[in-house]
């Protein structure tokens, strides 16, 4: 990763304007043309550095309920359930965790009872019991800017508010 490449990563994360035409909007800003820059963030995603560039809403104010999740599976069934539960477009991140609850994952759904009929969607297609699947609803919302210094990739420092 070279300074073209931290400097679009900044770019990205800072300033990503709303235009009709964002990239070339940042190329611009950058001295760039927009096709070097678009070239750019395909190879940082392909290398994994970019995982997604996307639009980030705050579901609360758009009234849908979110929650965090969690099931035990067996460590054999971990692939197969990490596939089923990856399918709902109602999932925004999941990960696996040493731990006896070894997925997690959080929903953000029109409702409640979507949350709880996916859940019990998944239970039976896992063949997990109640006691395997955790429901873990926000009490109190603490938000992290999560953005990342290019010049390190890691998180930036005084970045929550």
């Amino acid at each position: 990763m070279d300074d073209l490449d931290r400097r679009i990563l900044h770019a990205l994360q800072h300033d990503f304007p709303l235009a009709e035409h964002p990239y070339e909007v940042i190329a611009a800003g950058l001295g760039i043309p927009a096709e070097l820059l678009i070239e750019r963030v395909r190879g940082l995603l392909d290398d994994g550095v970019i995982r997604r560039v996307g639009v980030s809403l705050d579901s609360r104010k758009l009234g849908f309920p979110s929650t965090l999740c969690a099931v035990r599976v067996a460590a054999d069934r971990v692939d197969r359930a990490a596939g089923f539960i990856g399918r709902y477009p109602e999932v925004t991140h999941s990960y696996l965790r040493d731990h006896p609850f070894n997925i997690w994952f959080t929903l953000i759904a029109s409702s409640q009872e979507r949350i709880t009929e996916i859940l019990q969607e998944i239970a039976a297609a896992l063949d997990l019991g109640p006691a395997d699947v955790l429901n873990l609803p926000m009490k109190t919302a603490f938000k992290l800017d999560a953005r990342f210094d290019a010049q390190t990739l890691r998180p930036a420092q005084g970045g929550s508010r």
